[in-house]
Order: structure tokens, then sequence, then C-alpha cells
């Protein structure tokens, strides 16, 4: 691993949403709808499902909200049909930016998008443009304040599972693991009674781009403000060093 902590990104995401959490919770919530559908509503028989339920808790979504959610995505046959759309794109100097959205129209999500990038003076680009920039693997981030375990223990725990890297950071540590192993990764951690501050499939930058003037840090942080606040939007990506 290169060392570059995303822990400080993931504390200011937590803090953002604290103030907005029914972003966060819409998100895990089709995210939840979209595992129910696809596998069904028991967590033991359905490991995506138990994916996204890990993911709800390091975000401090309560259980009742979780198991209300899947309920209401095993009962509704009825329910919005959600779609996974990616966009990839260019901001400010080049910056590499990738967008997931799960929505019901692809009309709208596809001109939020765009309005997005180009108020941020960037813009979207075709399939492929920038995602050879990243890796596809799963990551866990543990808080060290939550974390009793050595160092040493936790990392040959989450090798012996599965784990490809294991990177100790100043407040955090880190665990990378192929996509196909993440779940048991996570699953060993979690039965040890790991808690975890951050836990999913995401993409990681292979190399981070620097903005040194302002407008370009002004841009990017237009073009990320404005799909942040887009509800079809799930998660993005991008290879600014913030």
């Amino acid at each position: 691993m290169s060392g570059h902590s995303k822990f400080a990104n993931i504390k200011h995401k937590k803090e953002k949403n604290d103030a907005a959490k029914g972003k966060m919770f819409t998100i895990i919530g089709k995210e939840i709808a979209v595992a129910v559908k696809e596998g069904g509503a028991d967590p033991i028989n359905n490991s995506k499902l138990r994916d996204v339920i890990a993911k709800a808790k390091a975000n401090n979504m309560p259980n009742d909200t979780i198991e209300r959610g899947i309920k209401k995505a095993a009962g509704n046959v009825n329910a919005v049909n959600y779609e996974t759309v990616t966009y990839e794109g260019y901001g400010p100097n080049g910056t590499a930016i990738i967008v997931d959205a799960l929505t019901d129209n692809k009309n709208r999500t596809a001109a939020n998008v765009r309005n997005a990038f180009t108020k941020g003076k960037g813009n979207v680009g075709t399939q492929g443009c920038v995602s050879y920039m990243f890796d596809k693997k799963g990551q866990i981030v543990i808080d060290k304040e939550e974390c009793d375990m050595d160092a040493d223990e936790l990392m040959m725990m989450a090798l012996d599972a599965g784990a490809e890297d294991f990177a100790e950071e100043e407040d955090s540590f880190e665990i990378i693991t192929a996509p196909e192993d993440f779940s048991v990764v996570r699953e060993t951690l979690e039965n040890e009674g790991i808690k975890m501050a951050d836990a999913e499939v995401t993409m990681i930058p292979q190399n981070y781009v620097t903005l040194t003037d302002e407008e370009s840090i002004k841009n990017i942080n237009k073009i990320l403000d404005l799909l942040d606040e887009d509800d079809d939007v799930q998660q993005v990506y991008h290879n600014w060093d913030e």
C-alpha cells in the first residue's frame, strides 16, 4: 500500500452525514432494497445483504431501521425497480471521477450528473475513460481508538482470512481485499468483535492528483457537492488528493 490514509476523508464524510444522516440512510436503504430483491431477505443466505447491513452499522444506522428496510423490501412486490448506472468523467486538471447511481429514471440521473460536472468546469466522458486508473478492492477501515487488538495480531487475523494488504496509519488501520474475498474478511473481523469505521467494496485510485490553485479546488468541490446532493447518486470516487 502507498500508505495514503483515507480515514480523514471517512471522518469528514461521517461529520457531513451527521448533519444529513437522511442522505446516507437513503443510500443504504436503496442498497438494502436491491440486495433483498437479488438474493432474498435472509442475511444468512444473502452475502450482499450481510455486507450492506455491515455498512449500515458502520454508519450508525439503527437496527430497527435496518430491519424495517429489509421487511419493506421483502414485502413490497410493487417496489420501485432501481437500475445501477455508472458515469465516468474529468474534473479540473484532469482529475478522474467515477459516479455510481441507483435510479428509477436514467434520463433524470444522467442530466443531473452532467450538470454537476459542467458547473464545476468538468465533463462526463465515455465508459472506461477513467476507471482504468482505479482498482476495485474491498476496503475495511478501523479506528485505532475503537480497537483494543494489537496491530500485528489484527494484521495476521486479516491476512489469514484472505486480505491482500494491511496498513497502519496514524489514526487507523486499513485492510485491503480482493472484491470476492471482502465478505469473508469482514465477517471474520465482525465475529471477533472488531468495530469497523468503514467497510465496503470501493474504487481505490492508483495515483492521486494534487490541486494547488483556488479555482480548481473550488470547481472540484462544486462537482462533488452537487453529486452529494443528488438522491440518485450512491457513491463518488475520485483521485483528488484532498
